[in-house]
């Protein structure tokens, strides 16, 4: 890779394109010290923050999604498209980048058609089993694709596709000689089972709305609960902090110590969250937002439950989750079963094997 070298990044909406972007950035940044990086996001989107908490700089584009109803927020989009496209072409002109990366998130859209019309090399990390309208229609002019389920080539051409998996926290891959810590860090009784459940950092409704209903259920079952209710609601259900066995959190700062103290986790399925409980290898029950684009955690979840490595719960079916969550606490060998199959889903190379990637498209 030339020096200096300039790399632009574009991804955002939510946690699941932001952080990846900024792991990658970082590995890059690791590598060649020299490099300049700038950000692509939506204004008023959480990369407009996190990114710049992360030591990035960034810029913002007038752009939003199409919204999936008819809907007066429609007949803006052509519009804001139009100003993404030429704001997106001034950064680029002014930045001048080697390489352009796209990680999701409607401002990878104009950034990466922008840079593939002008001749820069491309790459996308796409996250998910089902990728979305925006990558479907970048692949066409992308060099590569990072990748981190099989199949695919349904979507994508074959020939640029590349298996890495997804960025993810590197202090999770030694949260098994971190159980001690874990329950010390969280006042456990070492006796009790724990389930941990994780709605994402803003929270899930449907999620919270099933733990608070089965309170009662988890104390016979014996089991202590880690309860990440997430920003939205953490006033609704900070009460439950009274009940025996339960703590309720609207965030949780320490991820690998939670899942070191796991035995059990309940979660949805981005595709962030379902790349880390790979590596995590602890027995999983999913349960999908239905409200995504493309459902796509639902074909997550779907994907690695086919393969016997974790349970799927849709939210139309949560009036069987008790019976599934005490057979599972009461079948060892399913739980060690969903353990060692999740575990050889992992990837736990991916934020190295993409920069590999990237740093091949700057040498060509």
């Amino acid at each position: 890779m030339k020096q200096p070298v300039n790399i632009l990044i574009s991804g955002g909406g939510t946690g699941g394109h932001i952080y990846p972007a900024i792991a990658i950035a970082n590995e890059l940044k690791l590598r060649y010290p020299d490099a300049t990086f700038l950000f692509v996001g939506a204004k008023d989107k959480m990369e407009m923050e996190k990114v710049p908490q992360a030591g990035y700089e960034i810029k913002g584009l007038w752009i939003s999604g199409i919204q999936r109803k008819i809907t007066a927020k429609n007949l803006s989009f052509p519009f804001k498209l139009l100003s993404s496209l030429f704001k997106a072409s001034t950064i680029i002109r002014k930045f001048k980048p080697d390489v352009v990366i796209g990680t999701g998130g409607f401002a990878s859209g104009p950034t990466l058609l922008v840079a593939s019309r002008r001749g820069i090399p491309t790459l996308i990390q796409e996250q998910n089993s089902y990728p979305g309208i925006t990558n479907k229609l970048l692949a066409k002019k992308a060099d590569k694709i990072c990748v981190a389920y099989d199949n695919l080539e349904r979507f994508f051409p074959i020939a640029k596709i590349v298996k890495t998996g997804n960025p993810v926290r590197q202090d999770l891959l030694s949260i098994h000689n971190k159980t001690a810590e874990a329950i010390s860090y969280f006042k456990l009784d070492k006796s009790k089972k724990t389930v941990l459940i994780l709605g994402g950092s803003l929270g899930a409704r449907k999620i919270n709305q099933l733990i608070e209903s089965q309170i009662a259920f988890f104390q016979l079952q014996n089991v202590q609960l880690i309860w990440q209710c997430g920003k939205l609601y953490v006033d609704e259900y900070e009460k439950y902090n009274e009940s025996p066995n339960v703590q309720v959190h609207q965030f949780l700062s320490r991820m690998d110590l939670a899942y070191a103290a796991a035995d059990f986790i309940i979660s949805r399925a981005g595709a962030s969250s379902a790349s880390e409980l790979c590596i995590v290898g602890k027995p999983t029950i999913f349960i999908p937002s239905p409200n995504v684009a493309e459902d796509h955690q639902t074909k997550n979840a779907k994907s690695i439950a086919d393969k016997h490595a974790a349970i799927l719960v849709q939210e139309s079916e949560l009036e069987t989750f008790p019976i599934v969550f005490e057979t599972l606490l009461k079948d060892k060998g399913k739980q060690e079963s969903l353990s060692e199959n999740i575990k050889e889903l992992a990837l736990p190379n991916a934020t190295s094997q993409i920069v590999n990637e990237i740093e091949k498209l700057v040498r060509k």
